[in-house]
């Protein structure tokens, strides 16, 4: 992903072909080792290409991935809402769990720690 940032960047900055050299260079000023591998794979990826086009189609493919907006049935329109929620069961009849509720069971992270580390970088 750096790489392709570190492209992106070079592009922007007007320059429509960046090569190997530049992509390093980018990198290096933020202190980040290039992989000159992924580098010219990527160049070779992108040669010939308008890449406002491949931005474009990359969205297009995007918009199809399932994002968990949790609209179910009813968002699709394919039923419609007062059928999905007569369907639902009532929570009276619902059995009974433990008096205590489930967040109670759980203890409470300190909001400070959990900030600290979250397993990665941003340029990881």
């Amino acid at each position: 992903m750096r790489h392709i940032a570190a492209y992106l960047l070079a592009v922007l900055g007007g320059n429509s072909k960046p090569d190997v050299q530049t992509i390093t260079n980018i990198l290096a000023s933020v202190e980040i080792e290039p992989d000159t591998d992924k580098i010219k794979k990527l160049i070779e990826e992108l040669k010939g290409k308008d890449l406002e086009q491949v931005i474009a189609e990359g969205q297009a493919k995007l918009g199809a991935v399932p994002s968990g907006g949790g609209g179910g049935v009813a968002a699709r329109g394919s039923a419609p809402a007062q059928a999905v929620t007569a369907s639902a069961p009532s929570t009276a009849s619902a059995p009974k769990e433990d008096s205590k509720p489930k967040d109670e069971e759980k203890e409470p992270k300190d909001d400070e720690e959990s900030d600290e580390d979250m397993g990665f970088g941003l340029f990881d």
